[in-house]
């Protein structure tokens, strides 16, 4: 499930300004496609300036998610990667972006769940650091 959700839904792109702007980039597929809304951009945002990091679940990895209500349309996840990482509070360093979209609040567990496989095996771990292409993500996540 999670390969045939990102197809289509990556980017690689060289910088981002802010760690607001990296965000609202990395979910322009999901907006672009209609599975959320402007709104659900915006309280991704707020839900860093609420809750601090915690949306960072690994180095340089981090997963922008809001709840349904605020703007989801779907189930839905894309990628971004930067070449130069961004800032986030606290100057934690973050390059990799999976935002992840849910019309129910357990709709995207799936997704998590495959995320999940992939991130907690190290050398997995270290071969998504250094992807550089859509294809190579998703022969990643393929394994």
């Amino acid at each position: 499930m999670l390969r045939e959700q990102l197809q289509g839904n990556c980017q690689f792109l060289p910088m981002a300004e802010t760690w607001q702007q990296a965000i609202e980039t990395a979910a322009q597929p999901l907006l672009q496609k209609g599975i959320i809304q402007p709104s659900y951009i915006q309280a991704m945002i707020q839900n860093v300036i609420d809750n601090g990091n915690y949306i960072i679940i690994l180095p340089k990895i981090a997963m922008p998610h809001a709840r349904p209500e605020l703007g989801s349309n779907g189930v839905g996840i894309s990628f971004m990667k930067l070449e130069q990482p961004v800032l986030f509070p606290k100057e934690e360093p973050v390059e990799q972006f999976f935002v992840l979209a849910s019309d129910s609040p357990d709709g995207h567990l799936e997704l998590m769940a495959d995320l999940a496989e992939i991130l907690s095996d190290v050398d997995l771990y270290e071969m998504l650091l250094n992807i550089q292409t859509e294809e190579a993500l998703l022969a990643l996540v393929e394994e």
